[in-house]
């Protein structure tokens, strides 16, 4: 047994910070003090100790069930029931984590500690065994039968027994330095047994189950029995210790003297012009002094100090030891920005910056709530996923500055080596921190809003997968002991909050992004162009190019006309160059005629930007029969696509052109053998098949193009030819077909549908199951379109192909 110094024993844990237990003096408890026990009493459980009777326990109670239990027994007389969990790191134990027999304390004082949480001592009076959980919530509460002790009569044996225990007991005092010789003195002193067994159980040092074994003993010369074997062994464990302790000694005074030798080799150093390092040691511990980090990190630094103290300046290793220390007190360890909950403000502050993105909105005031409701918790790990332009990282700025946090961004694009992220390990020449250590060094705090950009576009060689190491920095459960390399040791990264962009979410390794929660962002349509326009990207540009004083004139219309003319984007960057290029051309008219007001119409624009780059009439006029208009989506947005198709003499033989994928090539095998199998409905020459060649081409044959969504235009391209039927004017369609004849449901329709209405087109044929995407549409983006739903193959012919 190792008393744990007895008086000055501590014992830490989450919930309950066990103080030393200590005896208040051998107080027995009478009949009829016993008949009077309640048995429906409230019940805490104690993590790692068991309380025994007669013995005082002082505990800090932090736990919420807890602090509700004993303000409970408090008033109710100052009983409270006293159990041991069964598992230590259950920091909420249920009814079956706890063991079954216990005993009940009174609660002998309270006192309010600076941290605001509260010591009370408890004494154990009386074992019990729990019958029955009255009450779960919000405590523990339970109707209990008490048990008493089976004493023995008159038993020398017990007596010599209770002997033995007195004496390994000063045996073991004996051996240990910490303890006080005093101890000893009292615990001979001692003439209740049951008082003299239960306080050296309770300072016994061994596993908990063990302790529990001797509690729910009833009889008490068993109990002893059974403490005379713990006794031996820790009486064994102490002999041990001693007899290493002797033998290490010489060990000791070994160090001592190499230590005073270190001392006198500084001073010669000195003397022959080594310069000491005395000036930046107290640097680094004067810097220390205010840092709030772990024991861990506390320790590394003091064994890294230790060690440049005894280094030469010149020593190789000096610069590699001073720079990990220096990095340690450079990062912002347990340093935090103080979060606004103000929602309406922090709302504010997103619609100034950010136009429409109501989704992200919602769930960033989502998180705030939270927040400041609970007043922790987690951070999630935000994946933007969306076209290039449409302002994915900037508004992660706009983020950070609504809940008033730092803001970092770490583009990712391209990086291939894992030990960017992870950081090199120190002894190597030219080692770093990684990257995600250097941002927080930089901002200073360990709650930023931190930008992880381009998350789809890391690389992978022979230097490792920095997708595989984004793994523990990006889930939430494991970012609490993040390890970097050059670090050496854990940081905690729980509280920042990170933000991932992507464009494509087919390019994210599966296991990171099952990590992210996605939040998909659409493309503009004009008329949220031109607001952001209005709002951000002209004021904006006028600043850029001096003209802040100057009063530009423009209508709305004008700058639909750039946006349809100059534009074909699902973002606003290459609007915002477009708008740039005017305004430089302002700027030159400006200083040249010294005015101070300009105006913006079609003869700037064409003279700023040239002819109009795109018209929508190719996409509007009548097209001969076996040309199709179909809808894609790109990484960039939607776009739209011609197929066209040619039939010529042969053998009946199929080419496909347009640099098509094999999703695309199976969808024109589908659609042709959808053809043959109805070709007599359909009024076509089944023998035409075999006398036909079939040529389906894409144009823009250098982008590479794929995906399921082009079967029913490639099924209207080839109807369409061999039936001699045009395809409706002003009609895009798109949608997956199978041979059974089936329309299936694709996605990103809103992309595609902005990129119709951009090209000016007025119907869209898409799968009845995808008219629930349109719906999530707002109106007015889509007003004046028309939608024509179908489910079968035959109605895409009877509504996309013209009546002869």
């Amino acid at each position: 047994m190792n008393f744990r110094e007895i008086i000055f024993n501590n014992m830490n844990e989450n919930d309950m910070e066990f103080m030393p237990i200590v005896p208040l003096g051998e107080v027995e408890m009478e009949e009829q003090e016993k008949s009077e026990l309640p048995t429906d009493i409230p019940v805490i459980a104690l993590r790692n100790t068991v309380l025994f009777p007669n013995v005082v326990l002082p505990i800090t109670v932090s736990r919420d069930k807890s602090v509700k239990a004993i303000a409970d027994g408090t008033k109710n007389g100052g009983l409270i029931g006293v159990l041991a969990q069964k598992d230590q790191g259950n920091d909420d134990p249920e009814t079956q984590d706890i063991h079954r027999v216990g005993t009940i304390a009174k609660i002998v004082k309270q006192i309010k500690m600076p941290d605001g949480n509260t010591t009370i001592f408890i004494m154990g009076r009386m074992r019990f065994a729990i019958e029955e959980y009255t009450q779960e919530a919000p405590y523990l509460r339970a109707r209990v039968k008490y048990l008493d002790d089976k004493f023995p009569k008159e038993d020398k044996e017990f007596d010599a027994m209770i002997s033995s225990v007195k004496d390994m007991a000063e045996r073991i005092i004996a051996l240990s330095p910490n303890i006080p010789v005093e101890t000893g003195m009292m615990l001979r002193n001692i003439e209740n047994y049951s008082f003299l067994v239960h306080f050296i159980a309770s300072n016994l040092e061994t596993k908990l189950l063990e302790k529990q074994a001797l509690l729910e003993q009833d009889d008490i010369k068993a109990r002893t029995h059974r403490l005379i074997e713990l006794l031996q062994t820790d009486l064994q464990m102490a002999e041990l210790k001693n007899e290493i302790t002797t033998k290490t000694r010489g060990e000791i005074d070994k160090q001592q003297r190499e230590y005073f030798l270190q001392q006198q080799l500084k001073s010669i150093n000195e003397e022959l012009g080594g310069e000491g390092n005395e000036r930046e040691i107290k640097d680094l511990q004067k810097r220390a002094e205010s840092k709030k980090w772990s024991e861990a990190a506390k320790e590394t630094f003091k064994k890294g100090l230790g060690k440049l103290e005894r280094m030469h300046p010149n020593s190789p290793d000096y610069s590699v030891v001073y720079n990990h220390l220096d990095l340690m007190l450079d990062l912002p360890w347990g340093e935090y920005t103080e979060d606004k909950y103000d929602l309406k403000k922090a709302l504010k502050v997103l619609d100034a910056d950010h136009y429409s993105m109501e989704k992200i909105k919602d769930r960033i005031l989502e998180y705030l709530a939270v927040l400041k409701l609970k007043g922790d918790m987690k951070s999630p790990i935000l994946c933007f996923v969306g076209p290039p332009g449409i302002g994915k990282t900037s508004l992660g700025q706009s983020i950070a500055n609504a809940v008033n946090r730092k803001y970092v961004r770490l583009s990712l694009g391209g990086l291939h080596d894992e030990s960017e992220l992870r950081g090199h390990r120190k002894t190597y020449i030219g080692a770093m921190p990684g990257r995600i250590i250097q941002s927080l060094r930089k901002a200073k705090t360990s709650n930023p809003v931190f930008i992880l950009d381009e998350i789809d576009k890391i690389g992978k060689d022979f230097r490792g997968d920095p997708s595989s190491a984004l793994l523990e920095i990006l889930d939430p459960e494991q970012n609490h002991t993040f390890y970097d390399n050059y670090l050496e040791m854990e940081y905690d990264l729980s509280k920042i909050l990170f933000i991932a962009t992507a464009n494509s979410l087919n390019d994210i390794q599966p296991a990171l992004r099952d990590r992210l929660e996605i939040i998909q962002l659409s493309g503009y349509s004009v008329e949220e162009k031109m607001e952001i326009a209005k709002r951000h990207l002209l004021p904006k540009q006028k600043k850029a190019h001096g003209l802040d004083q100057i009063n530009v004139k423009y209508t709305p219309k004008i700058i639909q006309q750039v946006i349809r003319d100059y534009t074909r984007e699902s973002g606003v960057r290459e609007l915002d160059r477009q708008l740039a290029a005017i305004m430089r051309s302002i700027a030159r008219q400006v200083a040249m005629e010294d005015t101070k007001t300009a105006s913006i119409d079609t003869g700037l624009i064409e003279k700023a930007l040239g002819k109009p780059k795109y018209s929508n009439e190719l996409y509007q006029k009548a097209n001969p029969p076996g040309v199709a208009v179909g809808l894609a989506w790109t990484y960039v947005g939607g776009e739209i696509l011609f197929i066209e198709t040619s039939l010529s003499k042969g053998k009946g033989g199929l080419t496909l052109t347009g640099n098509l994928g094999n999703v695309m090539k199976e969808s024109a095998s589908t659609a042709l053998s959808y053809l043959k199998a109805h070709a007599e409905s359909l009024r076509i020459d089944i023998a035409r098949f075999d006398e036909t060649n079939i040529h389906i081409h894409v144009p823009e044959g250098a982008v590479p193009k794929d995906g399921p969504s082009a079967g029913v235009t490639m099924l209207s391209a080839l109807a369409s030819a061999f039936t001699g039927r045009k395809v409706k004017p002003f009609l895009a369609m798109t949608g997956e077909i199978t041979l059974r004849g089936q329309v299936l449901p694709v996605g990103g329709i809103k992309e595609k549908v902005l990129a119709a209405k951009r090209a000016g087109l007025k119907e869209i044929l898409m799968c009845e199951q995808n008219r629930k995407d349109v719906e999530e549409i707002s109106p007015e983006f889509i007003k004046g379109m028309k939608f024509i739903y179908v489910s079968e193959m035959g109605e895409v012919l009877e509504k996309a192909l013209l009546k002869r």
